[in-house]
C-alpha cells in the first residue's frame, strides 16, 4: 500500500494522539496545555499559536473521535465518524511546500484551532485508509496488557502488536517459557 508522505505523517499524528488517552494505569498524556504544547512541538504541527484550555478540550474531543474510528467494526461507521470530524473542522485543502517538504496538501483552514487542524488533516488521512478499503489496518495492540493504537502498514497485514520489540517480544518470550515449563525443562 503506497501512502503519500503527508498522509503517512498525519496517520502517525493520529496514532500518537489516540495513544495519549488514559488507559488502565496510564495517565492522560494531554493532562494540561503544557502537555498539549509538548505534543504539538514533538509532532511539528504547523501553524499553532498560543494554546488555551479550549484548545485542550477540542483536541481531546478529536482524540475521542479518532479512537472511535479505530474501534469501528464497519467502514460505514468509520466513514460517518470521519465525515463528522472533517465537516466540523471546516476543511480548506491547500497545496504547500514548507519546512523542506515537497508539495503536499494541508486540509485545515488558515488560522484553524489546533483541534480543527488535527481533525482536518487526521480525518483526511483516515479517509484515505477507508476509501482504499484498508480499514482493517487501523488496529489496537493484541498484547493483553496493551491497547495502543497503530496502523498496520505491513505488506500482508499481519502486524499484531504496537511494537514487536516490546509487546510482541514479551509475549513470545512468555509463550516460550510456558512451553518449556510444560515440557518439564
Amino acid at each position: 500500500m503506497q501512502i503519500p508522505h503527508d498522509t503517512r505523517r498525519a496517520l502517525d499524528v493520529v496514532v500518537a494522539l489516540v495513544n495519549t488517552a488514559p488507559e488502565g494505569n496510564e495517565p492522560d498524556g494531554l493532562s494540561d496545555t503544557g502537555a498539549l504544547r509538548t505534543f504539538v512541538n514533538e509532532y511539528s504541527i504547523s501553524g499553532v499559536g498560543e494554546l488555551s484550555a479550549r484548545d485542550l478540550a477540542g483536541v481531546r474531543t478529536v482524540r475521542n473521535k479518532f479512537a472511535q474510528v479505530f474501534a469501528a467494526s464497519q467502514a460505514r461507521t468509520a466513514a460517518g465518524l470521519i465525515n463528522e470530524l472533517v465537516a466540523t473542522a471546516g476543511t480548506t485543502p491547500q497545496l504547500t511546500d514548507h519546512d523542506g517538504y515537497d508539495w503536499h496538501v494541508h486540509y485545515f483552514a488558515p488560522g484553524a484551532s489546533v483541534g480543527d487542524h488535527l481533525a482536518a488533516d487526521g480525518g483526511m488521512a483516515l479517509a484515505f485508509i477507508v476509501v482504499s478499503g484498508e480499514q482493517e489496518r487501523l488496529r489496537r495492540c493484541e498484547a493483553p496488557d496493551c491497547r495502543r493504537a497503530f496502523v498496520d502498514l505491513s505488506r500482508n497485514r499481519s502486524r499484531r502488536y504496537c511494537d514487536s520489540r516490546t509487546c510482541g517480544n514479551r509475549l513470545h518470550v512468555a509463550a516460550y517459557r510456558a512451553r518449556r515449563k510444560e515440557a518439564g525443562e
